[in-house]
């Protein structure tokens, strides 16, 4: 299967930004990401115990550089059937294709891969060592908020800097790229907070609290109160604190657009969708009013999809309307 196919199957958003990139930088967004979602699956999948998940993740970025035929084999016959996702067992099948494609990457682009792929791979080995075993009955909370944070900057802010890698090389961006890359990692920082809120119930069944314990105690709670919806009104202040600082990192946006150059249509829009999505999101979750609820699932509809698609033209022209736009969706937090 090619990666394009594989891009699609395992992210029908993601693979709409994609599809708006410029040629030169799709194959290696489209391979960092697959490699990334390759590290997620076996971080989650219940064949093997969290030592031997712990060990694969711990190896794979070296499997991905060097890649060692034997460990390949082995990886791949481990975790095969460790998926009820169909794409996802396809993915499992083609990890030698997905390191066939990484070799075809150009040597100017292959450390930001790697780079990429270490940062997450460290976040995934946070997960494991830091939370208990699915079936355990148990949930564990970080301890402070810098643990949240650097686990943003992992999961997310990396990320985000490798985006920004690859943007800062095939277009000339008026900024150092250090201010630059550090915009792009306050940019995947809200995003990935935006999904540590969106997904709280779900992560809390399997023993996950991403807050840190210095935000409950203040509040009197326990990891796990937070099990119980009667306690979401206890929870708010923590969830309104994390909100504002999502909000505050995705700020970052509006200088970032504007240091994208006009004549890359694509990036503008690439950029703009998922800060755009992302802030639609925040304010999903702002206005539930049991964020703890396991079956109420924060999800904007795809009417705001289609709606900021369609107005995207006027934005590969003006920084000012993406700005305003943005800001508009930004202030109603403070209504």
């Amino acid at each position: 299967m090619d990666l394009e196919t594989l891009l699609k199957n395992t992210s029908r958003s993601l693979y709409l930004s994609v599809q708006a990139l410029p040629r030169a930088m799709r194959p290696a967004f489209s391979v960092a990401y697959l490699l990334c979602r390759y590290a997620d699956t076996i971080a989650d999948t219940p064949l093997l115990p969290a030592e031997r998940r712990l060990f694969w993740i711990e190896k794979f970025p070296i499997i991905i550089e060097k890649q060692p035929a034997d460990d390949i084999t082995q990886l791949a016959h481990e975790i095969e059937g460790g998926s009820e996702n169909p794409y996802e067992k396809i993915l499992i099948e083609n990890l030698r294709p997905c390191l066939n494609a990484f070799n075809r990457i150009s040597e100017e682009q292959k450390p930001f891969i790697l780079e990429v792929a270490r940062a997450v791979c460290n976040g995934m080995k946070i997960d494991l060592q830091t939370f208990p075993q699915e079936k355990n009955a148990s949930v564990v909370a970080f301890q402070t908020e810098q643990e949240l944070e650097n686990y943003c900057r992992l999961m997310g802010g990396k990320p985000g800097k490798f985006w920004s890698q690859l943007i800062y090389q095939t277009a000339t961006i008026p900024a150092d790229k250090e201010t630059f890359f550090e915009l792009g990692e306050h940019i995947g920082d809200a995003l990935q907070i935006v999904n540590i809120l969106r997904d709280l119930p779900k992560d809390l069944q399997i023993g996950r609290c991403y807050f840190p314990l210095e935000d409950l105690q203040k509040y009197n709670l326990t990891p796990h109160d937070l099990l119980d919806t009667k306690n979401s009104a206890r929870f708010e202040p923590i969830k309104q604190k994390w909100i504002s600082w999502g909000i505050n990192r995705l700020q970052a946006g509006k200088k970032y657009f504007r240091l994208l150059p006009k004549t890359h249509p694509g990036q503008r829009a690439a950029v703009a969708w998922p800060v755009l999505w992302a802030a639609d999101t925040l304010q999903k979750i702002n206005k539930t009013t049991c964020l703890l609820d396991v079956t109420q699932r924060v999800k904007i509809p795809r009417s705001t999809i289609y709606l900021t698609l369609l107005a995207t033209p006027p934005l590969w022209l003006s920084n000012r309307l993406f700005e305003k736009w943005l800001a508009h969706k930004l202030e109603k937090f403070n209504k």
